[in-house]
This record gives C-alpha cells, structure tokens and sequence, in this order.
C-alpha cells in the first residue's frame, strides 16, 4: 500500500540520521555534497511543494521561508540557496526540520489514506507523469527519497573523513568474508561472451515507476562482448597502483589526466597510507580499518576506471552491454538493508551447466562506471511540468554508472536504472567491471 510504503521509506530516512548530532546533521564538506538536515529538508519539501500544494486549497506551508532555502534545482518553481553554501544554513535546527516533517507527514498520510479509500491505482498514477499529476508526484518523491537516503550516507561519509579523528558512522561488523582467488582481467576460460544482436534495453512501459531517462525501450544492435565475471577488488587495484597506473599518461584520457594531476590523486578516494610496506588503511562509515583486499575497489572516478581498464587490457562495458547482462538476474545483493554499509568481497564462483562463471555482483556493493555518456535514449522525453527538471537538465558532461550499491535501497534499483555522475565525482559508492569485446 501506498501510505505504508510512505512511511517506512519517511521512518528509514530518520533512522539513518539518528546515529548523528545535531552538529553533524548541519556540516557540508564540499559543494558537491550536501548537509544530512538539508536532506532530510528537501525531501520533505519535495511533496510539500509537488503534492501537498498542489491538492490542498487550503494548505499552509510550514515556513513559506522553505520553498527557498530548500529547493534543489527546480527554477520553475523559484530562486533558491546556492548549493556550495547549504552548510552555512545553521537555523533552522534539527528541532524545526524534524517539526517539518512530522507535520507534512501527517498530512501526506492523510490525503495518501484518502486516495487508497477511493481505490488508488499505480499504473494510472504513473500514466499522470505525463499531466504532472499529483499522485504521480507522490510516488516520484517516495523514489526521490530512497536516492536522497543514499546521499545521507555518502555526504557524511566525506564529511567524516574531513574530521581528523575520523568519526565512526556505526561501529564494525564483526565476521568472516569468504574470499576469492585473484581475478583474471578480460577473457579466461569460462567468462560468458554475449553474442552480437539487436537488444531491447530502457524500462518496458506497463505500470510500473521508472525514471523518466530510463525510457523509452528501443532496440540496439551490440556486438558479442565478455563481461568481467565479478568487479575489479582492492588487491588488484594495488597492482594497478603499485605498476605506476597513476604516473603513466598513457593510461589516461586527457581531461582525467589533468584532474588526476590538479588533486594529485595516488589512490582511490578515502585510502590512508601507512608504510609503503604496509597495506593501506581505508575509511568507511564504519571508521578506519585495514584494507579489506578482496572487495571490490570503490570510490574511484571514471577517469581512474577507464586508466585500470586500459592497464588490464579491457574496457568499461557500455551501459546497454552491462543492462542486457543484468536483464535476467534477480536483484539482490549487498544493498543498504543488509547493514554492512560497505563493498564486500564476491561470493565463490557460481557455474552454470555449461561451467561458464556466472557474474556476480551486478546489482549491490559499488555502482559500477560504464563507458556511456549519460545522454538521451531516442524518443526520450521527460515528465511533465516543473517535474521536467528532475533528470533531462543533468544530460551533458556526465557518465552513466549502474547496479546500485552497499548504500542503495533494493527496493529502488532495477536493471534499467542509470545513475549519473561527473566524471571526476569519487565521493560516490563507484567501482569497476570489466569488459572486452570478444
């Protein structure tokens, strides 16, 4: 049901901040990432504004100050705070914020109760994204607030590893992984080819939510190609490391080379060096720990995803090879509900009848970076009114990335999902799969 779906997403996103002060809950690291009380605001806001105003003749917001403190990105709906300067919102509290939820979710509950009594229909909801409707709106802020969860988690994360005595975000997990052998790079002996063809990819209409850049299903024409039977892991990624892959311009595109130089990047992102001799340190939300080598790489930007790819003589996949892979595997994984808040290492290899090495990992642990441009699919076209802005103004100078991750909720992913960040962004649960072309 709709309103209970309302609520535990609403009850979720609360209980991810609880961990944290009212002082962490105001911090901003950087522009990029944005204040766990501006999270928690701005979804709030999102059905304020997209429901409740729209429904409600005769609903008052709670502060008419909101409509610009926390709007995002929508400039049809007005001017706003400047991203880069959220952190510097210390009033209103968290005392106020929470007010501001528990009030909208009242009424939220309310109209959300009163549309089940009336019969509420998914689909039909979901055929309004077209008119802007509000009952579509309210579906796309439960979504919108699943994405807005995982960010709670990776802002604070970089907020964290900003504090010299690196904070803990939930204390260790204590626990065996089982471990696996070294991968190989590119092909090897029972990796799955995928023979050329035309392929449906995009989300297939019938009812169901999707984003509106996931649509519309068309036809593609691949050639055959191999996909890495698992994702590229800490360990191997030391090899890349230790073989000067940061010091070899050869490996690198020329934009990512640039960037790589301007940040001096040696390392994935939240890597802490020791000794040399020693294995790095990494910190996580759970605080710094040694170096898990079997999990997968994480926290690396495009531009050092493609660099390793190149050193391991493959390639990233395409988004459209990575989703006709992913399309008849069930979605589950290391998803934020299994509490690790962390990559994990692969499971031992699964084999089919034919002793071809299933992949693993698709969905979970790391969104993995592909080589596609996040651009429109033909016939695309986004949802209605000011909702319109949610994803087609974001399609220029950013890469698609898919599978979700260890922060996700698998509830929100599907294979047709595409996530897109810059191709600098490393604060991002991000990681890498191989591919070649067979």
């Amino acid at each position: 049901m709709l309103a209970d779906r309302y609520r535990k997403v609403r009850s979720f996103t609360m209980a991810l901040a609880a961990p944290l002060s009212d002082e962490d809950c105001t911090v901003q690291s950087m522009p990029d990432a944005s204040p766990t009380k501006w999270h928690l605001a701005h979804t709030t806001w999102f059905f304020e504004t997209f429901v409740l105003a729209k429904v409600l003749s005769d609903y008052r917001p709670f502060d008419p100050a909101y409509r610009y403190l926390f709007n995002s990105y929508y400039d049809a709906v007005g001017d706003r705070h400047p991203r880069p300067r959220r952190g510097i919102i210390t009033r209103p509290g968290m005392r106020e914020i929470r007010r501001y939820r528990e009030q909208v979710d009242a009424v939220m509950l309310e109209l959300l109760l009163r549309w089940e009594s009336e019969g509420f229909d998914e689909a039909a909801a979901v055929a309004g994204a077209a008119e802007g409707g509000a009952r579509f709106a309210a579906l796309l802020g439960i979504h919108h607030e699943e994405q807005h969860q995982e960010l709670v988690l990776t802002d604070i994360q970089h907020a964290f590893f900003d504090n010299p005595l690196y904070p803990v975000y939930a204390p260790a997990l204590e626990g065996k992984t089982e471990l696996v052998g070294p991968h190989v790079s590119g092909a090897r002996p029972g990796t799955t080819i995928f023979p050329e063809g035309i392929r449906s990819v995009g989300h297939q209409p019938g009812g169901t939510f999707a984003f509106d850049n996931e649509g519309p299903r068309h036809r593609e024409f691949l050639e055959s190609f191999e996909l890495a039977p698992r994702l590229v892991t800490n360990g191997e990624y030391l090899r890349f490391i230790a073989e000067r892959g940061y010091e070899t311009p050869d490996l690198w595109l020329s934009d990512g080379w640039a960037a790589a130089r301007a940040a001096d990047w040696k390392a994935p992102l939240y890597w802490v060096e020791q000794d040399k001799t020693e294995t790095p340190l990494a910190f996580s939300l759970r605080g710094l720990r040694p170096l898990d080598l079997a999990a997968p790489v994480c926290h690396v930007s495009y531009y050092e995803a493609d660099a390793y790819a190149r050193w391991a003589g493959a390639r990233l996949p395409t988004e459209s090879e990575w989703e006709v892979a992913a399309a008849a595997v069930p979605v589950s994984g290391n998803f934020v509900e299994s509490g690790l808040l962390a990559p994990a290492a692969a499971p031992r290899a699964k084999h089919g009848g034919n002793h071809k090495e299933e992949p693993q990992q698709l969905f979970g642990d790391v969104w993995e970076w592909t080589a596609s441009p996040y651009v429109p699919y033909p016939g695309f076209a986004k949802f209605a009114g000011a909702l319109g802005e949610y994803n087609g103004k974001f399609m220029s100078n950013q890469m698609v990335l898919r599978g979700g991750s260890c922060v996700t909720s698998q509830a929100h992913i599907r294979s047709t999902y595409r996530n897109f960040f810059p191709p600098h962004a490393r604060w991002q649960f991000s990681g890498i799969r191989l591919a070649r072309s067979a």
